[in-house]
């Protein structure tokens, strides 16, 4: 067993752990800023990627379906988990929507992606860029809700999801396929030339942004629900999205891919809507930290788990 986690560690792992370190180091010595190069994952990179893959995916209808019901299920039972943790745990408002953030909000883009294409390859890649369109949506919509309650709106949660390209990227595949329509040969080379780029630049980002989480010095309540983020994201998730998927009946590839996706540490984006809407912004930043840390050991077993 262990010589299986180390060969995944040495070729998933490894490989993927150089751009990350790569753009910690120019974040952290070169001061790199973190704002244009999300400008460039958002509206360059993502779309790009997201269009090229689903134009090319080998997927079904059914596969589109269980992923989008085993992504919404899976959040629902998050979020009742986190909601739970709170009131066991007597914590504040700001801290229980802290919780929720870091219990349904998973790094499943510009971490999960590049993971899923080294561990399952590209068919695996195809699945994945579905779930990763619909996590898209839920950030920008339930995501939303979840840190602030109170200042969320149906109308402004729209607007959020529809200021993103992806999603553009994701409907003009969608409608390319539907139609039997191919994009001119010279645009789809563009575009594919683009997609190549994106593991390693948003690895690299990642990496920059590791660099900027900002580690505090927590209070009593804040460094309990730490501990519970902590057990919720890396360790009962993966068992939440097993369940999920029994009661979906999601097998072979497809169940791989979901059950690493959902496996992921929690989501830089995260700290911004906490920051946003005063989610406890240090309990979202300790846990992105810690999480992410701890994803380079738990994730190599996961997989090698799957793949058995």
């Amino acid at each position: 067993m262990i010589q299986i986690v180390l060969s995944t560690l040495l070729s998933v792992i490894v490989p993927l752990s150089i751009p990350v370190i790569s753009g910690f180091l120019l974040g952290k010595f070169m001061k790199l800023e973190t704002k244009p190069l999300s400008t460039l994952y958002l509206y360059f990179l993502s779309p790009a990627m997201i269009l090229d893959t689903l134009l090319k995916a080998q997927l079904s209808l059914h596969d589109v379906a269980q992923t989008a019901a085993f992504s919404i299920l899976n959040l629902l039972l998050l979020w009742g988990i986190a909601q739970l943790a709170g009131k066991i745990f007597k914590l504040s408002a700001p801290e229980t929507a802290g919780l929720t953030l870091i219990s349904t909000l998973t790094n499943s883009a510009n971490y999960g992606l590049p993971l899923i294409l080294l561990a399952f390859g590209q068919l695996g890649l195809d699945k994945a860029s579905v779930y990763v369109v619909i996590q898209i949506i839920l950030v920008n919509t339930l995501g939303v809700y979840f840190a602030a309650r109170s200042e969320f709106s149906v109308q402004s949660a729209v607007k959020s999801v529809f200021s993103l390209p992806a999603i553009y990227a994701a409907i003009l595949a969608l409608g390319l396929r539907l139609l039997d329509w191919h994009l001119p040969s010279g645009v789809q080379s563009g575009v594919s030339m683009i997609a190549a780029a994106y593991s390693p630049v948003v690895l690299a980002i990642l990496g920059t942004q590791m660099a900027y989480v900002k580690i505090f010095k927590l209070e009593p309540s804040i460094k309990k629900a730490s501990y519970a983020g902590l057990i919720i994201r890396l360790l009962l998730s993966p068992l939440t999205a097993y369940l999920a998927m029994l009661i979906l009946g999601i097998s072979d590839l497809l169940f791989s891919v979901l059950f690493i996706l959902a496996s992921m540490p929690v989501a830089v984006n995260a700290v911004i809507l906490a920051e946003k809407f005063n989610a406890s912004p240090k309990l979202v930043s300790t846990c992105i930290l810690w999480s992410t840390i701890a994803s380079f050991l738990i994730l190599p077993i996961l997989i090698m788990i799957v793949a058995g």
